[in-house]
């Protein structure tokens, strides 16, 4: 242990000796939080204040009369669409969808023919695209009007035509709905650890190779064993202070949430920055562990880089099966490294309770990666590949 911690304080303090990659690998994960929820924020906001100007862009007002008297008994503005409309919507350069009435809106609706009402967007256009569902519900709001007002002059009770009365009910808790916004949080504080660990962990084998710093050191008294304990207990450190750092992030960043429903929606406080740092830590310590296993048979930091790229693409993915499973979440789901923690983490988002048996796998499989990956750098230390 002694010839462990020996390394462990060599190594740490190269680490941090290498200050500028250092300080870009603890800004990028300090001021992470910040951008993103002001990125979210921004989003967000955007849509609120589109959503209260309450403005309708029409093409052929004077067509129809009585639809246009309609919007602004429902508190709307209407405004003109410029000439060239079609072409802005699709350049994603007018942020609205269009409603378009035509020449025979008024003499349709007077013969009981129903007229074609068009609502234009672009699916490129992402602002127009999420007001078209917003103007859809306007038109319908008229035909209903119409249809109440027409079985009235027939003296037909409106509520004969529904035969159910539908009601929604969302069993969605707050905790639930505000995880809906806070989805990016898990992701990101996911590859903040992964990056964090990754210049350490392929400095501290290929690196040291590359120097040719990694023979003279092996050729010390200490055990292989305690040399990698102690090299893996560096990276290991600065992974779990990223980790930390970036899941502290967050709660300053809430500061720049310029939206008022999304500042009351997150739900992302000192409690559960604590265990998403909890869960956090073991997989710190199995992508140090894996991350060097890949790097110690590479000869250069550059031939490292490219084969971790495996191991970078690998994390990356696996969030995504949450995201496209529409079966919800499945047990095997918390044997997977990164997988499980993402999933953990969504429950402390949800609000849901995070027992100590949910711990208790993930904690046994990164610790059986901690075990293997760095059983094989040790028995790589001994052969061919430092020769």
């Amino acid at each position: 242990m002694r010839d462990a911690w020996t390394v462990f304080r060599k190594e740490l303090l190269d680490a941090l000796r290498d200050r500028r990659t250092l300080l870009m690998v603890l800004l990028s994960s300090v001021a992470m939080g910040p951008v993103v929820l002001v990125l979210l924020s921004t989003l967000v906001s955007g849509i609120e204040q589109r959503a209260e100007a309450r403005e309708v862009v029409v093409v052929g007002r004077e067509h129809g009369p009585a639809l246009v008297n309609y919007l602004q008994r429902q508190t709307y503005t209407l405004k003109d669409a410029p000439a060239d409309w079609e072409r802005l919507l699709t350049d994603s350069k007018l942020g609205d969808p269009v409603l378009v009435i035509p020449a025979d809106f008024e003499t349709a609706l007077a013969s009981g023919t129903p007229p074609v009402v068009e609502v234009v967007g672009s699916s490129g256009n992402q602002r127009a695209s999420t007001g078209m569902r917003r103007l859809v519900n306007l038109v319908q709001g008229y035909n209903r009007e119409q249809a109440t007002l027409r079985l009235a002059v027939r003296g037909v009770a409106p509520s004969a035509l529904e035969a159910v009365q539908v009601e929604e009910r969302d069993l969605a808790n707050a905790g639930a709905r505000a995880a809906q916004l806070g989805t990016l949080v898990p992701f990101f504080v996911l590859m903040a650890v992964l990056y964090g660990a990754l210049n350490a962990a392929l400095d501290t084998t290929a690196g040291e190779r590359e120097r040719g710093s990694l023979e003279p050191l092996l050729m010390n008294p200490p055990a292989r064993g305690a040399l990698v304990a102690g090299k893996w207990g560096a990276v290991a450190v600065v992974a779990m202070l990223i980790a930390v750092l970036s899941c502290f992030s967050f709660l300053p960043g809430q500061w720049l949430l310029k939206s008022e429903t999304l500042a009351a929606l997150f739900r992302f406080g000192a409690p559960e920055a604590a265990r998403f740092v909890l869960l956090l830590l073991p997989l710190a310590g199995a992508l140090s562990a894996l991350l060097m296993a890949v790097a110690i048979r590479c000869k250069t930091f550059k031939e490292a880089q490219a084969n971790a790229t495996i191991v970078l693409l690998v994390v990356s993915m696996l969030p995504l099966a949450t995201m496209f499973n529409q079966d919800g979440e499945q047990p095997w789901h918390l044997a997977v490294p990164a997988l499980a923690q993402i999933t953990l983490m969504g429950r402390v988002l949800r609000g849901e309770v995070v027992g100590p048996l949910d711990h208790l796998l993930p904690l046994a499989v990164c610790a059986g990666v901690v075990v293997l990956a760095l059983g094989y750098v040790a028995r790589q230390l001994k052969g061919a590949a430092v020769r």
